[in-house]
């Protein structure tokens, strides 16, 4: 498959679970209390989410795996630990609609986009090094998703 459909795929599989996190959130936990996990996760997302947005300028970055062609490397902020702080926070955002659901089936979801990701990751980061040449220097001294795991 062509790495331009690949990532469209990602991106569309992405995007379908999350919906069903959230449909799942409105129609089985709506009527309890998000729990405590719920919302450390969602507050953590948050603020994960912001501080990249925040070093990482929308124009700079886009939601397809394919670099902005007059976009810049970022190395700082929450890039000077992991290469895909954005992944990190609607992960941390689906940990908290899964903690709230509280079953196997929001365990699931949560560890498929976990493996989207990964995918997306592995074909951004091929796009990153033919884009930027500075990308591998920058790749060997980080972590792809969690500090200090991976």
């Amino acid at each position: 498959m062509n790495p331009k459909t690949l990532g469209q795929l990602w991106v569309a599989l992405q995007f379908t679970t999350l919906l069903a996190l959230a449909v799942l959130c409105f129609l089985q936990a709506q009527p309890s209390l998000p729990s405590v996990w719920s919302w450390v996760f969602w507050l953590a997302s948050a603020v994960l989410g912001s501080w990249t947005l925040w070093v990482n300028r929308p124009g700079n970055f886009n939601i397809r795996p394919e670099p902005h062609p007059d976009g810049r490397l970022v190395q700082e902020g929450p890039y000077r630990w992991v290469r895909h702080p954005m992944y990190d926070a609607v992960l941390l955002l689906a940990a908290g609609a899964a903690a709230w659901l509280a079953n196997a089936l929001g365990v699931v979801l949560w560890l498929a986009l976990l493996a989207i990701f990964i995918a997306k990751a592995q074909l951004e980061e091929q796009w990153l090094l033919k884009h930027y040449p500075q990308y591998a220097d920058y790749r060997g001294q980080t972590w792809r998703l969690i500090p200090w795991i991976y």
